[in-house]
């Protein structure tokens, strides 16, 4: 099988949470991976066959389809696909019609879990303020290094772009330039954790199947940071707050996150 929709975005967001809910659909065929390949981002050079081995066999499908009676379906959530200069383009060339789903949070709360995530695991040894002073001249010319040498892997692109990864409107035009607006769903994460009942009928409607109920709605991946200083809350915010209006703009919906005032 290939896969019938991603969740491409974005880390620190809910993807892990939102791939678990679904992996209890009924329709949905687990896929032969814990949550995703990352191959069209960092996994590339391993290659088509590498890649469809991630999946169920169609014969597997059919044998499930039979005894569901029900049309199945398999996916994957790799969150650096939507942030990745190379990842959409590749998406669109070998899997046209799949169905793209993208969890944006608050940019101002997704940036300082982004930070604290990768000093828990020690990818990171700056304070947040240093960080983001930092980030500039981390992230200056790796994109275009990325996108000329399709080996390159870019340490600081993936682990120290708190700012950039939150600019999502700018990932939701790429989307919409290389995919038709119907295949793709943008939810805020916020709607995820706080009504997942609710966000769970929205992507199961998009992906065309029938609603269903979770157990256990639990967070996955959830931890348990420092209480974010009010001077790095209001900093975050008037980064993200003229971004953010453009993205409410291009969705027609305010999602209501961190503002300078608040």
């Amino acid at each position: 099988m290939l896969p019938d929709y991603l969740i491409v975005g974005t880390k620190r967001g809910g993807s892990t949470s939102l791939h678990e809910y679904l992996g209890h659909h009924p329709a949905i065929v687990a896929p032969n991976v814990i949550k995703g390949s990352h191959y069209f981002d960092v996994q590339f050079g391993r290659g088509w066959a590498w890649y469809r081995s991630h999946f169920p066999t169609v014969f597997r499908r059919a044998w499930m389809q039979s005894r569901h009676h029900l049309r199945m379906v398999v996916g994957e959530a790799s969150p650096y696909y939507v942030f990745h200069p190379r990842a959409l383009d590749r998406i669109a060339a070998a899997l046209p019609s799949v169905k793209l789903i993208l969890l944006a949070r608050d940019p101002v709360q997704r940036a300082y879990s982004h930070h604290q995530y990768e000093v828990a695991r020690g990818f990171e040894s700056e304070p947040i303020e240093r960080a983001l002073d930092l980030e500039p001249e981390r992230l200056a010319g790796e994109e275009q290094r990325m996108l000329d040498d399709p080996a390159y892997e870019s340490f600081h692109h993936r682990h120290h772009s708190y700012l950039a990864r939150g600019l999502y409107i700018e990932q939701v035009a790429r989307l919409w330039a290389l995919f038709p607006r119907d295949q793709v769903l943008v939810i805020a994460s916020e709607q995820l954790f706080a009504e997942p009942r609710q966000a769970l009928r929205r992507v199961t409607d998009f992906l065309g199947l029938q609603p269903f109920e979770v157990t256990s709605y639990e967070h996955h991946k959830s931890n348990r940071y420092e209480t974010m200083t009010t001077a790095v809350r209001r900093r975050l915010a008037e980064f993200f707050a003229e971004p953010n209006h453009r993205l409410y703009d291009a969705l027609g919906v305010d999602f209501g996150w961190t503002t300078p005032d608040a």
